[in-house]
C-alpha cells in the first residue's frame, strides 16, 4: 500500500517538539511520508508572511495536514499592518475550505482528579463541539482608525445549513445550538436556519437552543447534559477552550477541521504554542497525538488505527503517565515512549 502523504506544519514554540512525537506514533501504526513547511511566526521570520502560496499548494495536494501551534510574544503587535501568525491559520482554513471544526471532549477516568471541576460533575462526560470555521466575526470586514475599530459579523443561510448538517450527522441523541439571538441579528438567523434544517432533515435528533452565556454556565455545572454543541466561529472558539478544562488540561484536547468530502483536513491540538516552555522538552504531546488519531479517522478512514492510538493514550495515562501540566514530571519524549509501548503491547 502506498504511503499516505502528510504535510506537517510545526509552527512556533513547542510545535516542532510535539509534531515529532505525533509522527513517531503515526509511523507505529501505518505508512506515511511527511512534507514539512514553515508556518505562522516561523514563516514570517523567513518569508515575511505566515502562509506562503507554496504551503497552500502543498496542503491542497496532501492526504492530510498536521498542524502543531502558532504564535508567540515575538510577533504580537497592535499594528494592523503587521503580519500575525494567526492570520496564517485563518488563511489556511479558508484556502482549504475547512468550514467544520470538531473538538471531542472526553475526560479520561485516569485524569478525573486533574480537572478543576469535581469528579462527580465530569464523570461520564462525552461531548463534541462542532464549530463553524470560515464565517462570522473572524472573517468579516475589519476597520481600524486612530480612535475607532469595528469587526463585521456576518453569516449566510448556506454557511449555517452546512455546519448544522455536520452537527446533526455527528449527534447520538441531541444537538445544543448556541447563539445570542436576543441581541444579535446573526443569532436570529442562526436559530431560524438550524431549526429548519432540523425539522426538514433530522427530526429524529433532539434539538435545543441555548444562549451562549447560559451554555457557558451549564458547561461547567452539568457537562454530561451535552452531546453535540453547535456554535458559530467565535462562540465555538470560546466554549471549546472552556470545555477543554473538563479534561484537566488544554494539553489533552485534539481537533479536526474538515471541508467537503475528499478534500484534505487539518488536524491540530487546541492548545497554543507555549513559548515559555519551548525547547525544554516538557511539553505534553498527547493532544497532538490524539489529533493524529483524528487524522487517521476523519482524514484517512483508518478507524482501527485511530482507535488503537486513542486506546494506547488511555492506557498510558491509566498506567500513571503524567506530564507537568497534569501534575507529573514526564517529559515529551517519555510521554511519547509510553504511548509507543502501549501500542506495541496491544
Amino acid at each position: 500500500m502506498a504511503a499516505h502523504r502528510i504535510v506537517t506544519l510545526p509552527g512556533d514554540g513547542i510545535g516542532p517538539e510535539i509534531i515529532e512525537a505525533a509522527t513517531r506514533v503515526l509511523d507505529a501504526v501505518g505508512s506515511f511520508t511527511y512534507e514539512p513547511h514553515l508556518f505562522g511566526g516561523a514563516a514570517i521570520d523567513v518569508h515575511g508572511t505566515p502562509l506562503t502560496d507554496a504551503t497552500v499548494a502543498a496542503c491542497k495536494g496532501a492526504d492530510g495536514v498536521l498542524l502543531a501551534a502558532v504564535g508567540g510574544p515575538k510577533w504580537d503587535s497592535t499594528d494592523p499592518a503587521a503580519p500575525r501568525p494567526e492570520q496564517g491559520l485563518l488563511g489556511l482554513r479558508k484556502a482549504l475550505g475547512l468550514y467544520a471544526n470538531l473538538r471531542p471532549v472526553r475526560p479520561l477516568a485516569a485524569l478525573y482528579d486533574a480537572s478543576p471541576l469535581k469528579r462527580e460533575l465530569i464523570e461520564g462526560t462525552d461531548l463534541l463541539v462542532v464549530r463553524e470555521l470560515t464565517g462570522g466575526i473572524y472573517f468579516g470586514e475589519k476597520v481600524r482608525r486612530a480612535d475607532y475599530a469595528s469587526d463585521l459579523c456576518e453569516y449566510s443561510t448556506s454557511e449555517i445549513e452546512r455546519i448544522a448538517r455536520t452537527a446533526f450527522e455527528a449527534a447520538r441523541s441531541r444537538v445544543t445550538s448556541i447563539d445570542k439571538m436576543n441581541v444579535l441579528e446573526t443569532g436570529r438567523l442562526w436559530r431560524e436556519v438550524v431549526s429548519r434544517v432540523h425539522a426538514e432533515e433530522f427530526p429524529n435528533v433532539e434539538l435545543e437552543h441555548q444562549l451562549v452565556d447560559s451554555a457557558a454556565m451549564k458547561l461547567v455545572a452539568a457537562p454530561r447534559h451535552f452531546d453535540v454543541v453547535l456554535a458559530d466561529n467565535m462562540f465555538g472558539d470560546i466554549l471549546s477552550d472552556e470545555a477543554a478544562m473538563l479534561t484537566g488540561s488544554l494539553g489533552m484536547l485534539p481537533s479536526a477541521s474538515l471541508g467537503e468530502a475528499g478534500d484534505p483536513g487539518l488536524f491540530e491540538p487546541v492548545h497554543g504554542s507555549a513559548p515559555d516552555i519551548a525547547g525544554r522538552g516538557i511539553a505534553n504531546p498527547l493532544a497532538m497525538i490524539l489529533s493524529a488519531a483524528l487524522l487517521l479517522r476523519h482524514g484517512l478512514s483508518l478507524e482501527a488505527e485511530a482507535a488503537a492510538l486513542e486506546s494506547a493514550v488511555d492506557r498510558a495515562l491509566a498506567g500513571g503517565l503524567r506530564t507537568a501540566d497534569l501534575g507529573g514530571s514526564a517529559t515529551t519524549a517519555e510521554a511519547t515512549e509510553a504511548v509507543l509501548r502501549e501500542l506495541s503491547n496491544a
